[in-house]
């Protein structure tokens, strides 16, 4: 399936996308320094952080894989939505302040004054990891719209919005990052609102027959609450969403590093907040999407292909709406949106990914004497180093199931235990170093058991993982803590380790070293 791409349509996307670029190039100057570079020296408003933080959230998986998943079955996955303030509440009661008051930028470098050197590497290449799947999945999504509607292959749209998405980062730091995500989720929350309309308006009878055909097919439904863990039920979001939240707010290198970009405890909490709220109401938005889909092509099978066929139905049925349905000009608009979803996840991890290479590696074991001019400079190189891979993990990433339950596992199986250890050294102070390495050793174990111990042969399946595969981050993070903690008590004492949040509140501007 593919579409005539207009002139008018070229043009918007074109403008768009050397917009975003000049408007990274804008900020060089104020990224010239280290400090710059990775927290915009503390000084950007919490709205505009709160939005940043909703643009992370609002990839182009949501964009996307959420329209998907509610055409293929229901509205289960908002419930991933409501535990959001959960993971607020705790963010900003603990997480929030433990980072304004004992680390600087990198999030793990609490993980290295709780448990020692090991814990931070680990925490910084779990990040590492995940991000890498991150921007490889968010990458081909995008590129399966741009392919349905030029015929371009999907490489050569990667690698366009990859060197894209680096070069703008490269050249305006983090400042850039958060000022053109702003910018951004007003372009993707307008284009949700466009493509509602014209579903709306292709249905005969109007707005009432989205929601009768809905109801009649249970659309709406937000999965069975019967407490089943092996079947995707509402209590498998649950938990799985309670767990990814709070490794996004208290543990995510995307976060962490923007409570550092306010002026305060307060302003970084508000912008949690902000994200928290508004991304309730926006996931709703793009599952109505999806419904509304199935609604229109329940009205007019004849406009649906047989060749959108395959567990990927889903996430192609709205780019082949777009292409189809939206009249030239607005197209452009739309894919402008998309390509904002991509961009504002991409950008903030290629800053992050950058930001620990230099922090908790090369100036912890390389070159630690390295000066504010040489720190920009490797800033700079990783950035353009981390672009690349990702831009080869998105052409690698061609064979899925369904992008929204990929990009899941994959977040679950690079982070699933990091939360635990987090949570460990906060909640139990006197956890030891070594009962703390034995804990991520077990967890990892799970990890890989929950991850590959499915649909084994007859002789093995008494070890195979029957829980759902959305389980596996709870069950590294529930594994961690349990051994954690029963290692505890086999050694526990009253005489604890001084509490480490005792440190006072570092400035908001300060050397990295």
């Amino acid at each position: 399936m593919q579409t005539q791409f207009l002139l008018i349509d070229k043009l918007i996307l074109g403008l768009y996308f050397i917009g975003v670029i000049l408007f990274g190039a804008y900020f060089r100057k104020r990224s010239n320094t280290a400090s710059g570079f990775m927290i915009a020296d503390g000084r950007l408003p919490s709205w505009a952080v709160g939005l940043s933080i909703l643009g992370t959230f609002v990839s182009s998986i949501t964009f996307l894989a959420y329209p998907g998943q509610a055409y293929n079955f229901n509205w289960d996955v908002f419930v991933f939505s409501l535990t959001l303030p959960i993971a607020a509440i705790v963010a900003s009661l603990y997480f929030i302040p433990l980072y304004r008051k004992r680390v600087k930028v990198s999030a793990y470098e609490y993980l290295e004054q709780r448990f020692g050197a090991w814990a931070r590497v680990y925490g910084s290449i779990s990040f590492m990891l995940g991000s890498l799947a991150r921007i490889g999945m968010i990458l081909f999504l995008v590129s399966l719209v741009l392919h349905h509607l030029t015929g371009w292959s999907y490489a050569t749209i990667i690698i366009i919005t990859g060197v894209g998405v680096t070069l703008y980062t490269v050249l305006g730091g983090i400042e850039a990052v958060i000022w053109t995500d702003v910018i951004q989720v007003i372009i993707l929350f307008g284009g949700a609102v466009v493509s509602i309309i014209i579903l709306l308006s292709g249905l005969p009878e109007g707005p009432g027959q989205l929601f009768a055909i809905a109801r009649e097919q249970n659309k709406f439904s937000l999965g069975s609450w019967t407490f089943d863990l092996i079947q995707p039920t509402a209590w498998v979001v649950v938990l799985y969403g309670i767990i990814e939240n709070l490794r996004n707010f208290g543990v995510d290198q995307n976060y962490v590093q923007r409570y550092q970009v306010t002026r305060s405890i307060r302003e970084a909490s508000r912008s949690v907040w902000t994200a928290a709220l508004a991304y309730i109401p926006i996931s709703a938005l793009f599952l109505l999407i999806g419904t509304a889909l199935f609604a229109y092509y329940s009205v007019h099978p004849d406009q649906l292909p047989s060749s959108l066929e395959g567990p990927l139905m889903g996430d192609k049925i709205y780019p082949y709406f777009i292409a189809t349905q939206f009249p030239a000009g607005v197209r452009g608009l739309i894919i402008a949106a998309i390509f904002a979803a991509a961009m504002s996840s991409i950008d903030s991890s290629l800053n992050c990914v950058s930001t620990l290479s230099l922090l908790d590696f090369y100036k912890k074991y390389l070159n630690s004497d390295a000066d504010d001019r040489e720190c920009i400079k490797m800033l700079r190189i990783f950035t353009i180093f981390w672009g690349i891979l990702g831009t080869v993990t998105g052409l690698a990433m061609t064979q899925v199931q369904t992008a929204l339950e990929t990009g899941w596992q994959l977040a679950g199986i690079a982070g699933g235990g990091l939360v635990g250890l987090f949570l460990l050294g906060i909640s139990f102070h006197w956890v030891r170093r070594w009962q703390a390495v034995v804990a991520v050793i077990v967890s990892i174990a799970s990890i890989v058991w929950a991850t590959f111990a499915r649909n084994l042969p007859d002789q093995w399946d008494w070890m195979e993982c029957a829980l759902h595969a959305r389980m596996i981050g709870v069950i590294g993070t529930i594994t961690l803590l349990v051994v954690g903690f029963g290692l505890s008590l086999l050694t526990f004492s009253k005489k604890t380790p001084p509490n480490p949040d005792r440190t006072e509140q570092l400035p908001a501007h300060f050397e990295i070293d």
